[in-house]
C-alpha cells in the first residue's frame, strides 16, 4: 500500500517590499511609525502630568506615573504595531495578494524608540533638582516636541511643515486639557466625598 502523497513544495509568497536604502529612505517607509510613536509618547506622558498635576499629586507622582507609562505603553504599541502588520499580512497571504511588509518587528521598535524618546520630554523638568514649577517648562516643551514632529513629517512627505506642526500642536493642546480637567475634576470628587 503506497504512502500518502507528499504535498508539493509552496512556492514563495511574492513580495512588494522594497527595502529602504540611505537615511531618507529609511525615514520615509518608517515615518509612520516615527510619528505615531512620538505623537503618543508626548501625548499620553503629557497627558499623565497634567492630569496628576490638576489632581494636586506631588511631582514624584508624575515621575512615577509618567516612566511607569513610558514604559509599559510604550512596549504595547511597539507590540502592537508589531502583531497589526503581522496580521494584515497574514489577511493578505490568505487573499492570495503579494506582501507589502517583510519586516514588522523593525516597525514595532521604531514605534517604541519614538515613543520613548518623544514621551521623555515633559518628564524631563520634573527630574532637574529644585525646578519648582514643573508643570509650565514641561507644557512649553512637549508643546514644542508636538509642533516640532508634526513639522519634521513634512521632510519625508507631501505636507507643508507648518499645516502639520499646527495640527500635532492643536491636538495635544486638547489633550492636554481634558486630562488636566479630569485629574482636577476626580480629585475634587474624592474631596467632596471624603469631606
Amino acid at each position: 500500500m503506497a504512502g500518502p502523497t507528499p504535498e508539493a513544495p509552496r512556492s514563495p509568497r511574492p513580495s512588494k517590499h522594497v527595502a529602504p536604502e540611505g537615511l531618507y529612505e529609511t525615514a520615509q517607509h518608517y515615518v509612520g511609525d516615527l510619528v505615531y510613536g512620538a505623537n503618543d509618547g508626548v501625548l499620553t506622558t503629557f497627558a499623565v502630568v497634567a492630569g496628576v498635576t490638576g489632581g494636586a499629586l506631588p511631582a514624584t507622582a508624575v515621575v512615577v506615573v509618567g516612566m511607569a507609562n513610558l514604559v509599559a505603553d510604550g512596549l504595547s504599541m511597539g507590540v502592537g504595531n508589531d502583531l497589526g502588520i503581522r496580521a494584515r499580512e497574514s489577511a493578505l497571504e490568505r487573499q492570495g495578494r503579494p506582501e507589502e511588509e517583510s519586516q514588522p518587528a523593525r516597525h514595532g521598535v521604531a514605534t517604541f524608540l519614538a515613543f520613548a524618546a518623544a514621551g521623555f520630554v515633559p518628564l524631563f523638568p520634573y527630574l532637574v533638582p529644585g525646578a519648582g514649577d514643573e508643570f509650565t517648562p514641561a507644557a512649553c516643551l512637549a508643546f514644542t516636541t508636538l509642533f516640532g514632529v508634526g513639522a519634521a513629517r513634512s521632510l519625508v512627505t507631501a505636507s507643508r511643515w507648518w499645516v502639520s506642526g499646527l495640527e500635532m500642536l492643536g491636538l495635544g493642546i486638547l489633550v492636554a486639557i481634558a486630562a488636566y480637567a479630569t485629574g482636577a475634576g476626580v480629585a475634587r470628587l474624592i474631596q467632596n466625598g471624603a469631606g
